[in-house]
């Protein structure tokens, strides 16, 4: 007897899913809740589990598809008297070959797994795997760098360039060194997901950048004085903590910073609470998890949920929960954080902070010149709803408590 396993739904407003990579083929044996498929939504790169236990019939949906939830997407067979099919299996009429989503049609037959490898797989992300295609790596034969042994995108181009064997490119792109004048890389997973919402983000808000400059030099100080006493608890303090730490007060002040558009009523939604995203670079591309209720948590708080989120999300371990819900967000690119950018805005808020170098500088203070750590903020806004001269007053007012912490922060702030 066959069933459909249809696309789950897998979060909340998640209403269709890009097949990313099948982990099974037609004929292979599949036990219950072992995972059948990795699955890319607008939140999170899921694996979705098996229903049931059984033997793969067909699948239905080829990789790098985007279908809407509710589609079949593969048929188990299961032995007759198994019982009743779990939440989201069907019973399968008719032929496995049907057409799925919105008008597309249906792969014939199997789609191959990715690994012919009969051992573990390794762990690996879609975009790593895809890497590990075009340069005919077996990624099973590698040992991983990254986190938990995880392979990562410098360990298969070692491994390339090494000459490890493999079952050859991907269709369609050309392996490196091949001498092809041309390569091309499909456009999937995270990294389609990040151009289609960096497309609608610059699609819909009318999009404007401030640049102020502030001077971290109390921060650098407050960090070196309590720098012993944070390793001892095993906390890694950075300029971002005290970032968050200091943005609770002025985003109360400017609640227009801390809202969202909705398009279709027409009405500025202001949030009450402060859920802080935090702009983080993965081997797959740019991800935001979220810092949930901000304002209640101490410096010590904020810095570990950072060094945790960002741990989570480059292991590629985050919760749905943990990318839902954001308000306001952060990006940097750490050391190499440059002069100033212009980021964009992580829609639908209205808002997202850049932070750039903090580098010792020459600076006039008072009446002389004086070395002094300085370093560039740069806020991105939506115009629709926060004029200018708002988006500066809120800039100059973080830029203040930046500039003066001592006014905040306490010595509970770090334990």
């Amino acid at each position: 007897m066959n069933y459909d396993v249809k696309l789950p739904d897998i979060g909340e407003g998640v209403a269709e899913g890009e097949i990313v990579r099948w982990l099974v083929k037609a004929g292979d044996p599949i036990k219950e809740e072992q995972p059948l498929v990795e699955v890319m939504t607008d939140k999170a790169s899921v694996e979705i589990p098996s229903p049931r236990t059984g033997t793969i019939a067909a699948i239905h949906v080829e990789e790098g598809a985007v279908v809407p939830v509710g589609t079949a997407i593969v048929s188990i067979t299961v032995a007759s008297g198994a019982g009743a099919p779990a939440a989201g299996a069907s019973p399968a009429h008719g032929a496995p070959e049907r057409s799925v989503g919105a008008g597309a049609p249906a792969s014939r037959g199997a789609v191959p797994a990715a690994s012919a490898s009969g051992g573990a797989r390794a762990q690996a992300t879609p975009a790593v795997r895809n890497l590990a295609k075009q340069l005919g790596v077996v990624l099973e034969s590698i040992a991983g760098s990254g986190p938990g042994g995880a392979v990562t995108a410098e360990d298969v181009k070692r491994a390339g360039s090494g000459g490890a064997a493999g079952a050859g490119p991907a269709a369609g792109a050309a392996p490196a060194g091949s001498g092809a004048p041309e390569e091309r890389i499909p456009l999937r997973g995270l990294r389609r997901k990040i151009a289609e919402h960096m497309r609608r983000s610059l699609a819909t808000a009318a999009q404007f950048t401030f640049v102020a400059e502030c001077d971290f030099t109390a921060i650098v100080e407050h960090r070196e004085r309590v720098k012993a006493r944070a390793e001892a608890a095993g906390l890694k303090l950075t300029y971002l903590a005290y970032v968050f730490r200091a943005l609770i007060e002025p985003l109360r002040r400017f609640p227009l910073l801390n809202s969202s558009l909705d398009d279709a009523t027409h009405e500025i939604v202001l949030k009450r609470y402060y859920h802080l995203g935090l702009a983080t670079s993965t081997d797959d591309g740019l991800t935001v998890p979220i810092v949930h209720h901000a304002d209640r948590l101490t410096l010590s708080g904020v810095a570990r949920e950072i060094e945790r989120l960002a741990a989570a999300a480059r292991a590629h371990k985050l919760k749905l929960e943990e990318l839902q819900g954001g308000t306001f967000t952060v990006t940097s690119t750490g050391a190499r954080g440059g002069v100033l950018a212009t980021p964009i805005l992580h829609h639908p808020q209205v808002a997202i902070l850049g932070v750039h170098e903090v580098k010792r500088k020459p600076a006039v203070v008072g009446d002389e010149i004086a070395i002094r750590s300085l370093g560039n903020l740069s806020l991105s806004l939506d115009h629709r709803v926060v004029d200018g001269a708002v988006g500066a007053d809120f800039l100059y007012a973080l830029v203040e408590r930046l500039e003066h912490p001592w006014s905040w922060l306490t010595e509970g702030d770090v334990s």
